[in-house]
């Protein structure tokens, strides 16, 4: 895909969310999406600029199906009749096998921005970030899920 085309693609995506299809906006859209490109001209190569698209695209699909699942999770532990029970906080430590601050901050706001998770700190030698889990099952689990999940996916957007 290249430079022109994947602008246009922009300027369109641009008016959808605008939500205003005038010619100026479209043209205000258009020297938007060039100036970024432009920006990020050495990681928007044409063969891997529609790889890194998907990628984007699969994590950010990722986050809302994330989002609403444990959205539904905790309004179903908020309306049980016996919280004590339906609780069960923990804080884990959470290996990172991702290592670039980028990639720790993404992981970290997406568990953050998710509902019953919270990104609480990152170990000095960014090795581990500490988890607290609204309502923990096993940390095995948890660790599972976030490692085959979010980091799978931000490693696959940065590589």
């Amino acid at each position: 895909m290249n430079i022109a085309l994947l602008t246009l693609v922009l300027a369109v995506v641009w008016a959808f969310v605008t939500g205003s299809f005038t010619s100026l906006n479209l043209l205000f859209g258009a020297v938007l999406a060039f100036g970024v490109l432009y920006l990020l001209r050495d990681y928007v190569a044409p063969p891997r600029a529609l790889r890194q698209l998907g990628r984007i695209a699969s994590l950010s699909l990722l986050f809302i199906r994330e989002l609403l699942v444990s959205a539904i999770q905790v309004a179903m532990v908020v309306l049980t009749p016996d919280l004590k029970r339906a609780l069960n906080p923990a804080i884990i430590a959470f290996p990172l096998s991702v290592k670039s601050d980028a990639e720790i901050t993404l992981l970290a706001n997406l568990i953050t921005l998710t509902p019953g998770t919270l990104s609480v700190d990152v170990a000095e030698d960014r090795s581990v970030l500490y988890i607290h889990a609204l309502t923990l099952t096993t940390r095995e689990a948890l660790i599972a899920q976030i490692a085959g999940g979010f980091e799978a996916k931000i490693k696959a957007v940065f590589a």
